[in-house]
């Protein structure tokens, strides 16, 4: 079994643009826009532990900034246990990773981040993106 430790180098620019988008949406007020990229976040990311926790991280930390309770609680489990579902390849790939949809649910990926998953050189629909 092959485990996930580090995202890809062609994978890092578009991961870390969706977070510097959200911290820019979410300064100016645009809580919409900011939730929207830190799920793009959470896509690009997931499969790799690191990343994968640290999205967790700010959705549980938007979560309280914006008091709702639901993605709070919501955002507890999968801070704890999404990483290591990453580390091992067990991810439910394009879960777009808020307390909204369910945490175990694949999820299509939309045509921009595939875009992005195959400039990368990534096969979307794998847990491992080889």
């Amino acid at each position: 079994m092959k485990l996930n430790t580090t995202m890809p180098k062609k994978l890092k620019p578009y991961f870390k643009l969706e977070l510097n988008e959200y911290g820019r949406k979410f300064k100016v007020g645009d809580l919409t826009g900011a939730w929207n990229h830190l799920e793009r976040a959470h896509i690009l990311g997931q499969a790799y532990p690191w990343h994968h926790s640290f999205v967790h991280w700010k959705m549980l930390l938007f979560g309280i900034h914006i008091k709702n309770a639901k993605e709070i609680v919501g955002q507890i489990p999968r801070l704890l246990i999404g990483g290591v579902k990453s580390f091992v390849g067990k991810i439910p790939v394009g879960n777009t990773g808020g307390a909204n949809v369910p945490p175990l649910k694949p999820m299509k990926i939309e045509g921009g981040l595939r875009t992005i998953f195959k400039s990368a050189g990534i096969h979307p629909n794998t847990p491992f993106h080889e």
